[in-house]
């Protein structure tokens, strides 16, 4: 066996087992961390000092964080075990049954329900035990049962960004199994029937021909149905990318279900620049299709240039996939700091070249949502539909709306709050 220098390591030895720990949860937390990474930590810290805590964490972001979407659960692990130990009591509290206190509940925040997750796993509430000082009495104990619901039923309303690692897969698998139908378009091609309604004159003449000129029957033709595409652009900036992933998966369902109705399935991502990965989601194992498709596309959790990746798409894609009266899904917050202007240009010839154009915000989710910025502004007369993206009670409505011409969503209420 191959012989190793001897590892130096911090004077404290628990610091290294700290690290240890923490590198145990980022990996329950989903995060490739192995053996090798823990031991390039500990020998940066060593090298780097701990006496700083910003250095401290940055040495740590390099030694175990190598791929963008990565970030926010270090991040949020990071503050839970180094910086803010309260809080990962506070978490312990809202993710196992409690006893209401004096402390207040919030909604956990981006990926801290998962990170929190992570650090508990294995960890047992302590409760008060029988006969102890605080008896029955002092125990307030809240109950709501006006709102009970199965655990699916829970989920289906629950916020993608709020989702815990297993509510999380739990969700794909329901999104699996979800379909997105689409009636066909009325075409003037007609096809052979019996059933017909309508005489094909060229076939009767061509029968005829072959009998002498005698005729003997009437061929019959009935309409072609034609089958619309849908086209979706995705947002996986960094406000959008918990629900860009969910998202996909939805999409990579659509595109490999057989008897959909849809032509063809064409899926683009943009957050800087715009990537097509419709060939990535062609193939039938979804984890394999996703990662294809994050290694194509490079823009993960950066930032937001709506109007020169839609002037992209027009350029470049819009002939070519928007054929056959196209279906299209904008999936955005609509939340860019570009030229308004420009990106109302960019929309309009967008909304011209699709048969409907409907525009899923995560943003909806709030009751309180007005369309103030300047992006949502310029992008939202340019929609035929206007409707929230952010659970998966919000995609079931899409499937049984995305048919009817006359669904608007949220556009009339939004549209009326931006003419005040």
């Amino acid at each position: 066996m191959p012989e190793y220098a001897p590892l130096d390591l911090p004077e404290n030895p628990k610091l290294t087992n700290n690290i240890l720990h923490f590198a145990r949860a980022l990996r329950k937390a989903g995060m490739p961390v192995g053996t090798g990474r823990v031991v390039d930590a500990v020998r940066a810290v060593e090298a780097a000092g701990f006496t700083d805590k910003r250095d401290f964490y940055w040495v740590l972001h390099a030694c175990f964080v190598n791929r963008p979407e990565h970030r926010t659960i270090f991040g949020q692990i990071f503050r839970l075990y180094w910086r803010d130990p309260r809080y990962l009591e506070h978490m312990m509290a809202m993710m196992l049954p409690a006893v209401r206190g004096v402390q207040e509940d919030r909604a956990a925040k981006p990926a801290e329900k998962r990170a929190a997750e992570a650090l508990l796993d294995g960890v047992e509430r302590d409760l008060p035990e029988e006969g102890s000082q605080e008896s029955d009495e002092d125990l307030e104990i809240e109950i709501d049962a006006t709102l009970t619901m199965s655990a699916e039923e829970k989920l289906r309303t629950l916020d993608f960004e709020q989702m815990s690692t297993e509510e999380v897969a739990q969700a794909k698998r329901m999104l699996a199994r979800l379909e997105l139908p689409v009636k066909p378009i009325a075409s003037r091609r007609r096809q052979a029937s019996h059933l017909g309604n309508r005489i094909d004159r060229a076939r009767t003449l061509r029968a005829a021909m072959k009998q002498g000129g005698e005729l003997h029957c009437l061929a019959r033709a009935k309409q072609r149905p034609r089958w619309p595409n849908l086209v979706v652009l995705c947002d996986i900036s960094g406000s959008m990318s918990q629900y860009s992933r969910v998202i996909l998966h939805f999409l990579h369902a659509v595109s490999n279900a057989k008897g959909a109705g849809w032509a063809k399935v064409h899926a683009f991502t943009f957050g800087t620049r715009l990537t097509n990965i419709t060939r990535h989601l062609r193939q039938r194992d979804v984890d394999a299709a996703l990662a294809a498709a994050g290694a194509e596309a490079q823009d993960w959790e950066g930032g937001t240039r709506i109007g020169e990746c839609l002037h992209a798409f027009n350029r470049d894609w819009s002939r070519r996939v928007m054929g056959q009266g196209a279906v299209v899904l904008l999936i955005t917050d609509g939340l860019d700091r570009d030229d308004p202007d420009h990106l109302a240009r960019e929309m309009e010839r967008l909304h011209l070249s699709a048969r409907r154009l409907i525009w899923l915000n995560p943003l909806l989710r709030w009751d309180g949502f007005a369309p103030k910025a300047r992006g949502i502004a310029a992008m939202l007369p340019h929609v035929d539909s206007f409707r929230a993206g952010h659970s998966i009670a919000s995609l079931e409505d899409l499937a049984r709306t995305i048919s009817r011409p006359d669904d608007l969503g949220e556009k009339t209420r939004m549209m009326a709050i931006l003419a005040r």
